[in-house]
C-alpha cells in the first residue's frame, strides 16, 4: 500500500518506487567501465529481443568528450542521452568549450532526483556509466535512479555484474589502471565482461561461444587525451576478442560468482 506513489514513504522510512527503479538497473544487461590516468573505457552487452531482431544499442556517444553506457530500461536512457546532448550542445554554443564533466553530471543528478518527489512522475528506471574526458583527466561517474552519482577507477552495473566488479577489483592493483594503456583498458573491460555473460545464452551456445561474448554482442566505447570519444564494436571489435579466445581470458573472468541479478528484462527492453 505504501509503493503506488512515489512520494509517499513506508513506515521504515523507504520510498519503494525508487527501490523499484533501481532493481531495473539490476535487471539490465551488463555494463562495465575503467579509467587510466589518459584514457576511459566502457564495455556493455548488447542484447536482442528475438532470433529476428538487431540487437540494441547500449553505449551511446554524448559529445566528442562523452559517452555513456545503460542498464536499466534503453527509453528512459535514450530521453536522458537527448538532455545531456542539448546541454552540451548549450554550454559550446554559449562558452565556445566543452562542459565541464562534473557540471554535466551534477544536472544529470538533479534531474534523476527531481523524479522522485514529483507525484505525477515516475523515477528513470535506468542506471549509466558515463566516460567522460575534460581538462582534469578522464573521467568515470556511475548513476543512480534515487538521484546519487558517484565517480569510480571502475565499476560494474546490470545483471550479473558482481563477477566484473570482482574482476576489477581484483586487477586493479595499487595505481588503479592509471598506468594502463588504451589496449589494456580495453582487454580489461572485455575480460570483465566476460564474467557478466550467462553461460547458458542461447544465441552463443548456437555460435560456438559458451561463454558468450562475441562481435555481434559487445560493444566498447574510449574516449581520453587527444581521442575523441569512439565506439567500437563488430568487425573493429574481432582483434580484442580474438585476443580473449587465445588467453583464455573468459575462463578467468567469472571468479566472483553470481550476484543474483540474473533475470532477463521482461516484456520491456533492458
Amino acid at each position: 500500500q505504501y509503493d503506488t506513489d512515489v512520494t509517499v514513504w513506508s513506515p521504515e522510512g523507504r520510498l519503494l518506487q525508487v527501490e523499484y527503479a533501481m532493481e531495473s538497473v539490476k535487471q539490465g544487461s551488463a555494463c562495465v567501465g575503467l579509467r587510466s590516468s589518459t584514457h576511459a573505457v566502457i564495455g556493455a552487452l548488447k542484447r536482442s529481443v528475438s532470433e529476428l531482431s538487431a540487437h540494441q544499442k547500449k553505449i551511446l556517444d554524448i559529445d566528442s568528450h562523452v559517452g555513456i553506457g545503460i542498464a536499466g530500461l534503453t527509453a528512459d536512457a535514450r530521453t536522458l542521452a537527448k538532455w545531456m546532448r542539448s546541454e552540451c550542445l548549450n554550454h559550446r554554443y554559449v562558452y565556445g568549450t566543452d562542459m565541464p564533466a562534473g557540471r554535466l553530471l551534477a544536472g544529470l543528478a538533479d534531474r534523476h532526483q527531481r523524479t522522485t518527489q514529483t507525484y505525477v512522475r515516475r523515477p528513470y528506471g535506468v542506471g549509466l556509466l558515463v566516460a567522460a574526458y575534460d581538462k582534469a583527466g578522464p573521467h568515470l561517474y556511475q548513476t543512480c535512479p534515487s538521484g546519487n552519482v558517484y565517480e569510480y577507477y571502475a565499476s560494474a552495473v546490470g545483471a550479473r555484474s558482481q563477477s566484473g566488479r570482482t574482476y576489477l577489483e581484483k586487477h586493479c592493483g595499487d595505481e588503479f589502471f592509471a598506468d594502463a594503456s588504451l589496449d589494456d583498458l580495453i582487454m580489461h573491460a572485455l575480460r570483465a565482461l566476460a564474467g557478466c555473460v550467462s553461460t547458458d545464452d542461447k544465441e552463443a551456445k548456437a555460435k560456438g561461444n559458451a561463454e558468450g561474448l562475441t562481435r555481434d554482442n559487445g560493444s566498447v566505447g574510449v574516449v581520453g587525451r587527444d581521442q575523441a570519444f569512439r565506439l567500437i564494436e563488430g568487425d573493429e571489435l574481432q582483434p580484442y576478442l580474438d585476443r580473449l579466445e587465445l588467453e583464455g581470458g573468459n575462463a578467468g573472468a567469472g571468479d566472483g560468482g553470481d550476484d543474483g541479478d540474473d533475470a532477463d528484462g521482461g516484456a520491456m527492453e533492458t
